[in-house]
């Protein structure tokens, strides 16, 4: 039996650091670079390869019904975390576990192994579910698919909105709201993964956006990848200074207001007014950085912001900032030639990335799955 799942990256357009806090939204897009688990059915042991780590596949067993690597140390904790999670919820489901070899192949990093910030983390960790379910015969929603990939992604990483699963979960654009992780903290302790799985989870909101025929999405790589939840932590440690807690209050709601604008920008195919609002969220998140002396629009990032509205666009850095990416939203009579020869003399990387969206069954599904 072989089975095979791929799961898509993700750009954030707008929303980010706010959107670590329940009920507050960002927008953020799958992108078409995608990291695909494939499983194939084992005997009396298992294996785990990804060529993101190492070439050689790393052996393991099961004693007493968990899972044990033949190794102490290993790099592969989102993929394990996510087994462990899709298999107790087919335990659940009255499955029998079997033995399987597992491998990870990712598009998700340039050809030097060097992060482009789409997710890797979050995509392998939905990936590594969606191929499970197909492999134990689970019938998955996105938003099931959804909340077994957050739940694995906690257990790892603890800190985080999870909306780079979100986008990996459901495609396309979507409108994100995290939940409320105190209340599913002290629900997992107590239920089951299949009530958890039914359960609204307080504040949680996946709300797919349409597409703007004539809006135009373009991506630039400065070459510094940044550690999102070390930037997260950072920001974190200083707002618990009563100091900043005022400003940072004032910037969430400010966050809040421009991304719902936003949306309905989407809503009503209002390029001007996203792109208005594409400009605001720069500003809020530069006046982040004086709030909290952590660094997000880096000059890289500046010079690739400050190109693009030199040609007609609305740019920001994309997710936590710090390096990696940033976006630029202009309209489709723009010409992009210059602001691309620019950013190239700038040292900045276009990326021939698209919005992925998932074949239109999915989409139909994830219509009615918003929570509120």
């Amino acid at each position: 039996m072989l089975v095979e799942a791929s799961a898509p990256g993700k750009l954030y357009i707008a929303g980010e650091y706010a959107v670590v806090e329940a009920g507050h939204p960002a927008i953020i897009i799958a992108v078409d670079q995608f990291i695909t688990v494939t499983i194939t059915a084992a005997k009396k042991s298992g294996s785990i390869q990804s060529a993101q780590y190492s070439e050689l596949p790393i052996k393991w067993t099961r004693r007493g019904g968990e899972l044990v690597l033949d190794i102490r140390e290993n790099p592969f904790h989102y993929i394990l975390a996510a087994i462990k999670i899709t298999e107790k919820y087919a335990q659940e489901q009255d499955k029998q576990l079997a033995f399987f070899d597992l491998k990870v192949t990712s598009e998700l990093d340039n050809s030097n192994g060097r992060k482009y910030g789409l997710g890797s983390s979050g995509a392998v960790t939905v990936a590594t579910v969606k191929a499970l379910s197909a492999f134990y015969e689970l019938s998955l929603t996105p938003m099931m698919t959804f909340k077994l990939a957050a739940l694995a992604h906690l257990e790892v990483q603890g800190n985080g909105s999870c909306g780079d699963i979100a986008a990996s979960s459901y495609g396309g654009w979507i409108a994100f709201s995290t939940f409320d992780q105190n209340w599913l903290q002290k629900h997992r302790q107590t239920e089951s993964i299949t009530n958890l799985l039914v359960k609204e989870w307080p504040q949680l909101a996946i709300t797919p956006l349409p597409e703007v025929s004539h809006l135009r999405l373009l991506i630039g790589w400065t070459g510094s990848p940044a550690s999102t939840s070390d930037l997260v932590d950072q920001v974190n440690e200083s707002r618990a200074n009563k100091q900043t807690s005022t400003s940072y209050e004032e910037f969430l709601a400010a966050s809040k207001e421009c991304v719902e604008q936003m949306v309905t920008g989407f809503h009503t195919k209002n390029i001007t007014l996203i792109k208005k609002m594409i400009k605001k969220n720069r500003r809020l998140l530069n006046e982040l950085t004086q709030i909290t002396n952590v660094t997000i629009e880096t000059p890289a990032l500046k010079t690739l912001c400050d190109l693009a509205e030199n040609y007609g666009g609305a740019a920001k850095s994309s997710g936590a900032g710090g390096g990696d990416c940033g976006i630029v939203i202009t309209d489709q009579k723009s010409g992009i030639l210059p602001l691309m020869s620019a950013w190239e003399k700038a040292g900045i990387t276009p990326l021939p990335l698209h919005v992925y969206h998932y074949p239109k069954k999915v989409e139909e599904r994830t219509q009615h799955e918003s929570q509120r």
